[in-house]
């Protein structure tokens, strides 16, 4: 929730405030700010949603392995590490970008701050760098998006071996919380 409630806050106050006095303006530290946090909360989002899957996936297909699986421990080793990533992506992307120099102005064409626009403005080479990490960073979303299908593959498989009706309810309403906000999320 804090993850979601902060990335939204990110732009649209900024937006909000632009569109009530008619402006268009922001600042390079306001715009190095944005691009981080943005990166940030999204980063830790879609990390944290992966290992909220495999809570699930522990949770259904393993379910006596679970207290050694994620103890109170490895909760806090993953929930850390997704902070961790989180942090990193948007620190790697805010020093790539905002090294480059500017020598097109300092105007965007959107009413945020967003790496393709400020690379426009870019007149070095060394944009492929930040090209290159944009590709990373989408390769790690899509390898957490794998790894949460691939989860709830195993998880409906596991489900629909259970013989009861009460217990594949019960199963699947423990998952449909969690496919909510991804699919919100998405």
């Amino acid at each position: 929730s804090l993850l979601n409630l902060g990335s939204i806050s990110t732009i649209v106050p900024k937006s909000m405030a632009n569109y009530l006095w008619n402006t268009r303006a922001i600042s390079y530290p306001g715009c190095a700010a944005q691009v981080f946090f943005l990166f940030f909360l999204v980063g830790a989002e879609c990390a944290l949603l992966t290992v909220m899957a495999y809570d699930r996936y522990v949770a259904i297909c393993k379910p006596l392995h679970y207290g050694t699986l994620l103890g109170s421990r490895a909760c806090v080793h993953m929930a850390a590490a997704a902070w961790g990533s989180g942090f990193l992506n948007a620190l790697l992307h805010k020093a790539n970008t905002f090294s480059l120099p500017l020598c097109q102005g300092n105007v965007l064409d959107q009413f945020f701050c967003e790496i393709p626009q400020i690379l426009k403005l870019s007149c070095s080479h060394s944009y492929l760098r930040e090209v290159g990490l944009l590709g990373f960073s989408l390769f790690l979303i899509f390898g957490c998006f794998c790894f949460i299908f691939f989860s709830y593959v195993q998880i409906f498989r596991a489900v629909l071996r259970i013989p009861s009706e009460q217990g594949r309810h019960k199963a699947f309403s423990m998952c449909l919380p969690h496919l909510t906000v991804i699919f919100l999320f998405l």
